[in-house]
């Protein structure tokens, strides 16, 4: 509506400009003419021509003007009131965008959460298996040494046995021998006694 009444301001505006540009300049040009011994009868057919031409440009042009002005105002309507739909279907579609990515941070900030969590938990487990299996191998290190001290010992023992044995035999021999040499001697003396 505004746009309407500002175009046929406008209108109006250029047809007093027109009028102005034809009525003064001959306004001075009859002033002159007065001096010079000038006319009514020409003011009165230039006002007359003027009437005409805005009789004509009225009936004209003023309604396919008026037709045009109306089209372009309701086009221009038109579009503005296409441009708030659109304005508000961008600010909606904005608005959606905005709570989707609000729930995305709040879905990753859920996920880190998650993360750190299950990280946690992860490495509590490492730690606890961690601490699992060096249990195991102390157990299997002790284990292992307790059976090489108990071969170590067996095989001492089986030394041991058999330098005690190695020892008692080599006494048992000179023992042995020293009786024995004792028993010949007395044999001899008795076979030599028994030969008398």
């Amino acid at each position: 509506m505004k746009l309407r009444y500002y175009l046929l301001h406008s209108f109006c505006c250029l047809l007093l400009t027109a009028y102005c540009l034809l009525f003064f300049p001959s306004f001075s040009l009859a002033a002159e003419g007065a001096a010079h011994g000038g006319d009514w009868k020409e003011w009165l057919w230039k006002i007359v021509n003027f009437g005409i031409l805005v009789f004509i440009l009225v009936k004209f042009v003023g309604k396919p003007l008026k037709d045009f002005l109306r089209q372009r105002t309701e086009l221009i309507e038109k579009t503005m009131r296409d441009a708030n739909a659109a304005r508000q279907v961008a600010e909606q579609a904005l608005a959606a965008i905005e709570g989707k990515l609000r729930l995305k941070d709040r879905e990753i900030e859920e996920i880190l959460v998650q993360s750190k969590n299950s990280a946690k938990l992860e490495q509590e487990l490492l730690i606890s298996q961690g601490e699992q299996m060096k249990e195991r191998i102390l157990e299997q290190a002790r284990n292992s040494i307790d059976y090489e001290l108990r071969l170590a010992k067996e095989a001492i023992k089986a030394e041991a046995a058999e330098t005690a044995v190695g020892l008692a035999e080599k006494k048992i021999k000179e023992r042995l021998v020293g009786e024995l040499q004792t028993t010949l001697i007395e044999k001899s003396i008795n076979m030599v006694e028994s030969g008398k």
